[in-house]
């Protein structure tokens, strides 16, 4: 399954700085039985109405468990979840 989390950052959030230390946090997740790929994509269209970013995580269900307990996932709330104004979590096949 596909795993999307779309976020948007607080407003003056210097999104470019955090794609690379974002995408470490998830490389980790990679590590996680049952996980097999990871996608960042930054949003190319500057409007106040658009989100700024979608990660994409390739996942078998049984899996999601695991990721919710990881460290990496803990990691990323505690260090960016008071950056995030939204966030929207998606999961299809």
């Amino acid at each position: 399954m596909k795993h999307h989390i779309l976020v948007k950052f607080t407003e003056g959030t210097d999104v470019n700085a955090l794609l690379e230390p974002v995408r470490a946090v998830f490389a980790r997740t990679l590590e996680i039985p049952g996980v097999h790929g990871l996608e960042l994509k930054r949003n190319c269209v500057d409007r106040p109405n658009r989100y700024d970013l979608l990660i994409v995580l390739d996942m078998d269900p049984e899996a999601l468990p695991a990721y919710d307990a990881s460290e990496p996932h803990h990691q990323w709330k505690r260090d960016y979840g008071e950056l995030i104004a939204k966030k929207a979590i998606f999961d299809c096949e």
